[in-house]
């Protein structure tokens, strides 16, 4: 009687506490599809992991024994996937066993080269799903989204670590442009996945769908959804799902499989070469290319690379707004200490980015026309001859030369001259005029702007300062706060940057447009009401 007491309990304590899994085994068990489309990540090049990180596979020294595979039965893998301290689903059946053994046969390196990236990048992945409250086995989503590169890019234009499309990225806050694509900001583009995470869990209750919308959108998952009735369990709606979305979730079940059970398989991680140990971040608010930082403090320009791979062109625009730059943390104090040695060092090579082209004109220094007018700005507190000639795309002597300077000294809230700008001389034939109405007449100049920051949940005021290279005293007195209580959703001034004011015409002003002169004659001399409607309506516009 006790041993049959024993036995009623213990199947009772299995069917109450593992009946989820359980069942959906059962269901799926037979599940099979020969026409899943595998993730573009398993079609990674091992180049492009080898390029940036100088991954050593064969000459390294290793721990674990390499060898063949070695394959299992089928309730081995069961069994581990079960007893993984999981969060979600990891469910078994022959679609998920196709990519276990593709990743512990066939993409083998690949699971080794992403083995040794994992000691980088998945304590950051951790972290910041740990912040959101998000189980940690998500942080092998970027496994089968971009095999842990950066600046992967798919077909679809999908970018960074866990490809961001732009309109996604930057709904969630992700900088892109021309210099800077913040999607392949380990750091940024990690909160952002977060993030997108959370609100689509909040959407479907169910971390299978929430993988599946990750990969296909939620569009396509609802859709899904609809055609089965109103079913919400992945595995039920399966074979309405798009191809590559149908491998996706086995795929992200294989990862956490193989990732966890590499050495039974007889895999050993790769050894990066001079990976740095420790690494710090500072903020950069002029602008360098990282060939300069790499030349004074004798690194080479691939670890930077490395550590910075949001910087598309090798370009820190840091004199548009402040940038971080991840370095090593035995480089950062020499950083700091040679920062105007850095922004000199072989600049014309590097920064050909000019703001001023006047000189280029004919008459060097004036415009075409022979007509122009100085361009003037206002000391401000912590400007020098050497800031304000480098803005202006201008030099020293330049500077000093216009001005009638004999020293560097300047007192805030003189006015100096920085340029010239052409303006445009009276047309001499074929004149017609027409007057509109246009904003009152000022001269060019610059104004300083606010920047903004959204505070989000797990912030503080001390880690929003150093983030935007500021003190905490400053965002306090810009926000006027009493005290370092700040809410998500808040929005702070976090810095100021500024910005070049347009010299704007008369209010009243007549306009002259010269007709085009022909070999026969021709030419309208009536200018159209279509381009006089275009400019009135846009003089209304700068009006109001």
């Amino acid at each position: 009687m006790r041993n049959l007491f024993l036995l009623t309990l213990t199947g009772l304590c299995l069917y109450t506490t593992l009946p989820a899994q359980h069942n959906t085994i059962s269901a799926i068990d037979s599940i099979s599809d020969s026409a899943i489309v595998y993730p573009e990540s398993m079609t990674e090049q091992l180049s492009d992991l080898l390029k940036a990180w100088q991954l050593n596979l064969k000459g390294a020294e290793i721990e674990c024994e390499r060898g063949k595979n070695v394959y299992f039965h089928d309730s081995v893998y069961t069994n581990r996937l079960y007893s993984m301290p999981t969060e979600m689903e990891l469910s078994f059946n022959s679609v998920v066993k196709k990519y276990i053994e593709m990743y512990a046969d066939r993409k083998r390196e690949q699971v080794s080269y992403m083995l040794a990236l994992g000691d980088y990048y998945f304590p950051m992945f951790e972290q910041a799903l740990d912040r959101h409250g998000l189980p940690l086995e998500l942080k092998y989503l970027p496994v089968i989204e971009s095999a842990l590169n950066p600046v992967a890019v798919s077909r679809a234009g999908a970018t960074g670590l866990w490809q961001f499309m732009l309109l996604t990225g930057k709904s969630y806050g992700l900088e892109v442009n021309s210099l800077v694509d913040e999607r392949r900001d380990p750091y940024k583009s990690t909160d952002a996945a977060a993030l997108y995470l959370k609100d689509l869990y909040a959407i479907y209750g169910d971390w299978n769908l929430v993988i599946a919308a990750y990969n296909c959108g939620p569009g396509n998952v609802n859709k899904a959804i609809a055609r089965s009735g109103g079913k919400r369990d992945y595995w039920e709606i399966y074979n309405r799902l798009p191809r590559e979305t149908r491998g996706y979730v086995p795929a992200f079940i294989a990862a956490n499989y193989i990732m966890s059970y590499y050495a039974d398989h007889n895999i050993c991680p790769a050894h990066p070469y001079n990976t740095a140990v420790a690494l710090d971040t500072v903020q950069v608010n002029t602008r360098i290319h990282l060939e300069q930082i790499a030349g004074v403090l004798e690194i080479p320009v691939n670890d930077v690379r490395r550590l910075n791979p949001q910087f598309k062109k090798d370009v820190i625009p840091g004199d548009f707004k402040a940038y971080s730059l991840v370095l090593p943390s035995e480089k950062m104090y020499s950083f700091i200490d040679k920062g105007t040695e850095i922004t000199n060092f072989q600049r014309s090579q590097y920064l050909t980015h000019r703001s001023n082209t006047d000189r280029y004109l004919e008459g060097y220094g004036l415009s075409a026309s022979g007509n122009s007018t100085n361009v003037y700005y206002s000391v401000k507190k912590g400007d020098n001859l050497s800031t304000i000639a480098r803005k202006n795309g201008i030099s020293l002597t330049q500077l000093k030369s216009w001005n009638g300077l004999k020293s560097n000294n300047i007192g805030i809230g003189k006015r100096l001259i920085v340029g010239q700008r052409e303006v445009a001389a009276p047309a001499q034939e074929n004149k017609e005029q027409t007057t509109i109405m246009l904003a009152e007449e000022t001269s060019e100049g610059v104004e300083q702007i606010n920047q903004y920051y959204r505070v989000r949940k797990g912030d503080t005021l001390g880690k929003i300062a150093r983030e935007n290279g500021v003190d905490i005293s400053q965002i306090q007195s810009w926000n006027g706060l009493k005290s370092t209580r700040i809410g998500a959703g808040d929005q702070l001034i976090v810095g100021m940057r500024e910005v070049v004011v347009p010299a704007k015409p008369a209010t009243e002003k007549t306009v002259e447009y010269s007709r085009a002169n022909t070999s026969s004659g021709g030419g309208s001399n009536i200018i159209s009401s279509y381009l006089k409607e275009q400019m009135e309506n846009s003089a209304e516009r700068t009006v109001q």
